[in-house]
């Protein structure tokens, strides 16, 4: 059920989750508080027997590796740009300010819940819900949609875990994800011909802004900030999943679970994987559960909206959305264009750049 590994001091847990849909209370309790020890120790760990059939997750990738191969005028009819949901391509141009990112080359398809066109929060305008920007590629929505509904229930799944392991109330935190601003990325990293160094940095040292991530990958190059602030590598097991705490649930958890920094190393020519990013509802409003806040002690965080937290981020990671930003500031303010955005939940990555 656990195995660990192991590089000096760093232990990176292995757990199988299969018990959690036994049913019987006991081997749930016993899962659950695996799970929860491996999120307070370490930020991140694994989980093999997930329930999600290895041929779906084979055919995703298949699914994603021929819509990279076609040319960039095809690709780019579903740019994320021109989409009014942040839903689609996103070209190698696309590069987020991360402080460390010198050989930044990856390129990747986002998704989301996927609402009608009549939904009303996509008719207000919001900026991460409304309908997928599906490509004209046969098989690609039903494959890819597939592993988004199979995830995503995974997802719910290890939460209800959380919760139980936290003695917080059924549904603390799954009532909070019934219509939730989760993405799902197809990701395709590929190493420049000029690089030499291939322990220089692909994608930079940031923590996932949503509750948790699932991420599944078939290569090496993934590395996560210990806790002694050592960098570790995160083995690669076609069968077992990485799950990572974020920014929200940090929150949550008054500071209990803290989100981990990573990033992603050179190591390959080519490297392909698939986070999805389990999220709450747009207008959640995230603050540590009183629970978890001991008694006559001032909460570690303030509260915030989240999908504020993601919109937010995302303006920090893609020039095309900062550019939009940066228009209607200067539209309002003349002199106030631009826009220079940190996340609070990074700040362990100053002292290790």
């Amino acid at each position: 059920m656990f195995s660990d590994i192991q590089k000096g001091e760093q232990v990176l847990p292995l757990i199988s989750i299969a018990g959690l849909r036994s049913g019987c209370e006991s081997e749930v309790t016993r899962i659950s508080h695996a799970i929860g020890k491996a999120c307070e120790q370490h930020g991140f760990f694994r989980i093999c027997d997930h329930g999600i059939p290895l041929d779906l997750i084979d055919s995703v990738y298949a699914t994603a590796e021929r819509f990279f191969l076609q040319s960039e005028d095809v690709k780019m009819r579903c740019y994320i740009g021109d989409s009014p949901n942040h839903r689609g391509y996103v070209p190698f141009s696309e590069k987020g300010d991360y402080p460390d990112e010198v050989h930044r080359s990856y390129e990747a398809f986002d998704l989301g819940l996927d609402l009608p066109q009549d939904d009303p929060d996509f008719l207000a305008g919001n900026r991460v819900l409304g309908p997928n920007n599906w490509p004209e590629l046969a098989g690609f929505r039903e494959t890819v949609g597939r592993y988004y509904d199979e995830v995503a229930a995974l997802g719910r799944l290890i939460s209800t875990s959380l919760e139980l392991y936290l003695d917080l109330p059924v549904g603390a935190m799954t009532q909070h994800m019934t219509k939730p601003i989760s993405q799902l990325r197809l990701l395709h990293y590929v190493r420049k011909a000029t690089v030499k160094d291939t322990k220089s940095v692909n994608m930079g040292a940031h923590t996932d802004y949503e509750c948790l991530t699932l991420l599944h990958t078939r290569n090496q190059g993934l590395q996560i900030l210990g806790q002694d602030d050592v960098w570790i590598d995160v083995p690669v097991d076609p069968t077992a999943l990485v799950v990572n705490i974020g920014d929200m649930m940090e929150a949550w958890t008054n500071g209990r679970l803290r989100s981990t920094p990573h990033r992603v190393l050179n190591l390959r020519p080519e490297r392909f994987s698939l986070p999805y990013f389990v999220a709450a509802n747009h207008d959640t409003i995230i603050q540590p559960f009183p629970q978890l806040v001991p008694k006559g002690a001032t909460p570690e965080y303030q509260p915030f909206a989240a999908g504020a937290h993601l919109e937010r981020m995302l303006i920090r990671d893609f020039p095309y959305l900062k550019a939009l930003m940066a228009k209607a500031a200067e539209a309002c303010d003349p002199g106030d264009g631009h826009l220079q955005i940190e996340n609070p939940f990074e700040q362990r990555l100053k002292k290790n750049t």
